[in-house]
C-alpha cells in the first residue's frame, strides 16, 4: 500500500479492518478463505456488533485488494452485500458562531489554523502539510501539495487572511512546515489542533460537538 502511496490513515484503516477478518478466522488457513466466509463475517462478526457501515466497506476493500495482490485470487464483491452510504446533511455552524470560535484564541497561531481551515476549506491534513512555500501571496492563492488523491489543488486567499498569514509569518519565522510543532522539523500535531478548537468552543460557550470538519463544511455552505 506504501508502494501505491496510499496515506497512513488508509493504511491503518484496512490493516485494523483486516486483522479483525483474520482474528474471526484464526483457526481457518488463509489460503482456505472464499467469499461466502466475507458474507459470514460481515453477517455475524459486522452485524451482531452493531459496527458501522463504513467498517463494513473499510472490511470489503481491505480482503479485495488482500485477495488481489498478496493472493493473486479474487473476492467477487458484487456477491457481498454492501451498506448503502448514509446521506447526511452537513453539520453546520451559524456565521455567529463562526465568528465567535474564531475570536475567542488571542494566541495568535491557534487563531490562524482555524481561520485557515474555515476560509480555504482544508482538510486538517492539509492544513498541517503546509509549508512557506505554498504560499503565493502575489497570486492571492495557496497551494495544496499532495492532497486527498495525491492530487494537487490551488485555493485562493482572501486579502484579510493574507494579512492575517503576513502578521502570523513576521512572529514565527517558519521554515519547515507552516505551522510547526515544538520542534522545527515537525509539523503541529492533528490531536492539539482538535484541542484547540475544544478549547474555542468552551470559551465561545458553545455546546455544539463541532469538529475540524466542521469548518471545513460551513466554508462550502457560507
Amino acid at each position: 500500500m506504501r508502494s501505491k502511496r496510499y496515506s497512513e490513515s488508509t493504511i491503518n484503516t484496512c490493516s485494523e479492518a483486516f486483522k479483525s477478518f483474520l482474528i474471526f478466522y484464526r483457526e481457518k488457513p488463509v489460503t482456505e478463505i472464499i467469499n461466502e466466509d466475507v458474507i459470514i463475517f460481515n453477517n455475524d462478526y459486522t452485524l451482531k456488533k452493531k459496527l458501522s457501515a463504513s467498517f463494513q466497506n473499510q472490511t470489503v476493500n481491505a480482503l479485495k485488494l488482500f485477495f488481489m495482490i498478496v493472493r493473486g485470487t479474487k473476492i467477487e464483491v458484487n456477491k457481498i452485500q454492501r451498506p448503502k452510504r448514509a446521506k447526511l446533511l452537513p453539520k453546520v455552524l451559524s456565521k455567529e458562531e463562526i465568528k465567535l470560535i474564531l475570536d475567542a484564541h488571542s494566541n495568535i497561531k491557534h487563531k490562524m489554523m482555524l481561520s485557515l481551515i474555515y476560509s480555504c476549506g482544508l482538510r486538517c491534513g492539509e492544513l498541517l502539510a503546509l509549508q512557506p512555500i505554498h504560499f503565493h501571496s502575489k497570486r492571492n492563492i495557496v497551494v495544496l501539495k499532495n492532497a486527498k488523491g495525491q492530487k494537487d489543488r490551488i485555493v485562493p486567499l482572501s486579502f484579510k487572511i493574507l494579512y492575517m498569514l503576513r502578521e502570523y509569518y513576521s512572529l514565527y519565522k517558519s521554515k519547515t512546515y507552516f505551522f510547526e510543532g515544538q520542534v522545527s522539523v515537525i509539523h503541529y500535531d492533528s490531536l492539539s489542533l482538535q484541542q484547540v478548537l475544544e478549547q474555542s468552543l468552551y470559551k465561545a460557550q458553545l455546546t455544539k460537538p463541532a469538529t475540524l470538519n466542521w469548518l471545513r463544511n460551513n466554508y462550502a455552505i457560507h
